[in-house]
C-alpha cells in the first residue's frame, strides 16, 4: 500500500531517500518556490548516475526547446554505461501549452522505465490535481515521488534562513536575519546566496554573522534605513525621522520610497491588530501578528504606548493618500517631498 505522505513529502525527505540512494523512477517536482526544486534536482544529478557515466545515460532537456515525444522515447530507453540512466526535463513550465503538452507524459508515469529515473521541473505553479499527468502520479504509488515547493511567506523565512547557516557551520543574530529579509525578500535563491557571499567576506573562523555584516555588506547605513525609521516613528522621534528621510533623498537608488511606505504600512497595520488583540503577552503578540522571532515586538511596544487605535488607523490612511499621490494622483510632487507631508501627518494627528 503506497504511503499516504507520497504526496506531502518535504525536501528533506526526498533528499534523505536520494542520500540512500533509494531511487523513484519518477520524480515531479512543482511549485512558486525554485529553490528546493533545484536542490532536488541538483541531488539527483550527482547521484543516480556516476561521474563517467554521464555523457552515455545522463540527458538533460529544457522545456522550451524540447519535443515531448523525444523526451518520452529518451527516458524509455535502457542505460548504456550503468546500471540506471537519467533523464531530467528543466523548466518545464516553458513547454508551449506547458500543462496540456504535458499530460503527454500520463502514460510513462503509468509504466516507467525500472531502469531509469525520469525528473520534471516546474516552476511558478502546481500542476493541476485534475490533470491526466498527476491523475497517473496519484495511481503509481511510491514510484513516483511528488514534491510540492510552495512559496515561503515573510514571516516564514526566519527558519530556513537559520537552517542554512546552520548547514553552512556558522551563527547568525536575529537583527541580521531580519535585515535580509527585509532587504532581499522571500527568494530563497537570493537569500542564501547573499549569505554565502556574506560567509566568505567574513573569512575563515567567523563564527557568527552580525547584523553589522549584512548592513556593510548589501549597502545599507546603520543610522539611516529603514529599521532605523521604523524604530524613529514608533518612538515619534521627529528630528531622527527627517534626518533618515533627507538621507534617503540623497541615496533614493538603496532607498527606494516604494520600501518604505511598505515597511510603514506594515507597521501600522500590525499596531492596529495589536491593539485589538486581548492577549498581550509576547507570546500572544507574536502568534496575533504572525511573527516567528520576537524581534519586531519592541518597535510595535513602543508603538502601542505612543499611537492609540485611531491614530494607527489615521497613519494607514494616511499612507494610502501618500500612495495615491506618489503616482500623480491629486499631486505633483516628487515622492521624497511627498514623505515629509506623509511624516507630518503621522506625527501631528490627535
Amino acid at each position: 500500500m503506497p504511503p499516504k505522505a507520497s504526496k506531502e513529502l518535504t525536501y528533506r525527505d526526498v533528499l534523505d531517500r536520494i542520500k540512500k540512494r533509494d531511487f523513484a523512477s519518477v520524480y515531479l517536482l512543482m511549485g512558486e518556490e525554485p529553490y528546493y526544486i533545484d536542490l532536488i534536482v541538483d541531488a539527483l544529478e550527482r547521484s543516480v548516475v556516476k561521474e563517467e557515466n554521464q555523457a552515455f545515460d545522463q540527458l538533460v532537456f529544457y522545456g522550451a526547446d524540447s519535443d515531448l515525444e523525444v523526451v518520452i522515447a529518451s527516458a524509455r530507453q535502457y542505460p548504456v554505461m550503468g546500471d540506471r540512466q537519467l533523464v531530467i526535463l528543466k523548466e518545464a513550465q516553458t513547454c508551449p501549452g506547458s500543462k496540456a503538452q504535458l499530460d503527454k507524459l500520463a502514460s510513462y508515469i503509468s509504466q516507467p522505465n525500472r531502469q531509469g529515473v525520469f525528473v520534471l521541473a516546474y516552476k511558478g505553479d502546481n500542476l493541476s490535481a485534475t490533470s491526466a499527468l498527476m491523475k497517473a502520479a496519484s495511481k503509481a504509488g511510491d514510484n513516483v515521488v511528488v514534491f510540492k515547493s510552495p512559496k515561503i511567506r515573510d514571516y516564514q523565512l526566519a527558519a530556513p534562513i537559520k537552517e542554512y547557516c546552520r548547514i553552512k557551520k556558522i551563527g547568525i543574530e536575529e537583527d541580521a536575519v531580519q535585515i535580509l529579509i527585509e532587504y532581499i525578500g522571500n527568494s530563497l535563491q537570493k537569500l542564501f546566496g547573499e549569505i554565502d557571499k556574506l560567509i566568505v567576506s567574513a573569512g575563515q573562523g567567523a563564527q557568527r554573522i552580525t547584523a553589522g555584516m549584512v548592513e556593510e555588506n548589501i549597502g545599507i547605513s546603520k543610522e539611516f534605513n529603514n529599521f532605523e525609521l521604523i524604530k524613529a516613528v514608533s518612538t515619534k522621534d521627529y528630528p531622527k525621522t527627517l534626518r533618515i528621510l533627507d538621507y534617503f533623498r540623497k541615496n533614493p537608488k538603496n532607498n527606494p520610497s516604494v520600501m518604505t511606505t511598505s515597511m510603514l504600512q506594515k507597521f501600522f497595520s500590525q499596531l492596529v491588530v495589536a491593539h485589538f488583540t486581548q492577549d498581550k503577552t509576547d507570546r500572544g503578540l507574536m502568534e496575533a501578528l504572525q511573527l516567528k522571532t520576537p524581534y519586531a515586538l519592541k518597535d510595535i511596544r513602543e508603538g502601542l504606548r505612543m499611537y492609540s487605535p485611531r491614530q494607527s488607523l489615521a497613519a494607514i490612511s494616511a499612507l494610502r493618500d501618500f500612495d495615491c499621490k506618489s503616482k500623480g494622483i491629486g499631486s505633483l510632487q516628487n515622492e521624497y517631498d511627498l514623505q515629509q507631508e506623509l511624516m507630518f501627518k503621522i506625527f501631528t494627528v490627535s
